[in-house]
């Protein structure tokens, strides 16, 4: 620990379009603004200009490409490639080593539950933590998702990094018994919630029966799925929605289409284009795409929702902590601990076998079960809240022992007096 004000380090893959991941970074940063007001933060994302420019913060670039490398042969395109992750390697452990604290809040970084390519952020994880070790820089995994992974080289990097962090929680136990599996020693890993459930919301707005609200994904299968069937999967998972819209719209409902990522716009776009044609009658009010780019606007354009269906975790997460009765559509394991633990695990759909007329009954059973799920919901979503609230105290005592300790101090001299 530094003599002056803790440098406290965000690390991940922030304010690039994922709402999940930023919601997550937002709790931590509230954290540190109200336990820690004099640290000096500052992050490393693959997207350091819309960070800076979004939350006002200093932000490094994670990543270096050159310029040539994707109009290059073959050849030269490796070796570029290579160039890139010995620069980010160099920036990364620059980084690293003016930190005491380095905390990687939340997001699925142990995870591989959709496609993900070795060289990418296993890559980053693994030089982050190494250098951590290195320098002495405490490393911590707060909240962070992970499951069981096939392919050797990502799982073999992901491994590496945890085992080298300072710290490690999981959001999940399926998480906790995933790392396991993997070979981690998890005795000391505690597991707390999702940081995403520490934003405030508010449960009092039931909303309009009659709403409805659908979170999109550009779904394409996982890790484990082969590449050359992600036309078909995205294809088959967006067909299946289309007419579940359809199904809605001719139900006499309103529709209020949500996305998770910007990568998702394109899904939103096929499902109205489809509507329109489906229905060119149709008022344009009666199905909207809400304009998202944050938590915050999920959570308003999702307020005024009576119920939802979501693939996206977090926009399950959302609903779940505003109460609305959900049914997850999920893609991972993730999404079925999360509606377990908030009492709607009947309600969880796997992407990989959904089926339209499993879909409609579900949905249909969850309305005329609404109001006996919502207490579940919120207490579930309390609690969740309080647990957080520890895991931060804990945090502080093995991150940030001496701020800690300080503050510990200024309270009993204030009793005193």
């Amino acid at each position: 620990m530094t003599t002056g004000p803790p440098r406290v380090g965000l690390f991940g893959i922030l304010a690039a379009g994922n709402i999940g991941n930023d919601a997550s970074m937002e709790v931590v940063l509230r954290y540190l603004r109200q336990r820690h007001p004099e640290a000096i933060v500052d992050v490393m994302t693959t997207d350091a200009r819309r960070l800076t420019a979004r939350y006002g913060l200093d932000a490094t670039q994670l990543g270096w490409r050159h310029p040539r490398e994707q109009r290059s042969p073959l050849p030269v395109s490796f070796a570029l490639k290579l160039l890139g992750k010995l620069v980010q390697a160099a920036h990364t452990a620059s980084w690293v080593r003016r930190h005491d604290v380095v905390i990687v809040p939340g997001m699925g970084v142990l995870e591989a539950s959709v496609p993900l390519r070795p060289w990418e952020f296993p890559y980053a994880l693994s030089t982050l933590c190494t250098f951590g070790t290195l320098f002495r820089t405490k490393v911590a995994l707060v909240s962070a998702g992970a499951d069981v992974i096939t392919k050797r080289p990502t799982r073999w990097l992901l491994n590496a990094a945890a085992r080298q962090a300072y710290y490690r929680s999981y959001r999940d136990q399926g998480s906790l018994a995933a790392m396991r599996a993997r070979g981690l020693d998890t005795t000391r890993d505690p597991v707390y919630p999702d940081l995403a459930l520490g934003l405030p919301t508010s449960h009092a707005d039931p909303g309009d029966p009659r709403v409805v609200g659908i979170g999109v994904m550009a779904y394409y299968g996982d890790n484990d799925d082969d590449r050359r069937d992600a036309a078909r999967i995205h294809a088959a998972y967006v067909e299946k929605l289309t007419h579940f819209v359809r199904w809605l719209l001719d139900c006499g409902r309103t529709v209020r289409l949500f996305i998770g990522d910007a990568c998702d716009r394109a899904v939103v776009d096929t499902v109205l284009d489809d509507a329109r044609a489906y229905r060119p009658d149709l008022d344009p009010a009666v199905i909207v795409a809400e304009p998202i780019s944050s938590f915050e606007d999920l959570t308003r354009a999702m307020t005024p929702v009576g119920t939802v269906v979501a693939t996206r975790y977090h926009n399950v997460m959302c609903a779940l902590m505003l109460a609305k009765p959900v049914i997850s559509v999920g893609y991972a394991a993730k999404n079925e601990e999360l509606m377990s633990g908030m009492g709607l695990a009947e309600y969880c759909l796997s992407v990989h076998s959904l089926e339209l007329d499993e879909l409609i009954g579900r949905f249909t059973e969850l309305e005329g079960q609404a109001e006996r799920l919502r207490p579940g919901m919120i207490a579930g979503c309390r609690d969740s809240a309080r647990q957080l609230d520890r895991q931060f105290t804990e945090l502080s005592a093995l991150l940030l022992p001496d701020v800690a300790a300080r503050g510990q101090d200024e309270v009993s001299t204030s009793s005193q007096s």
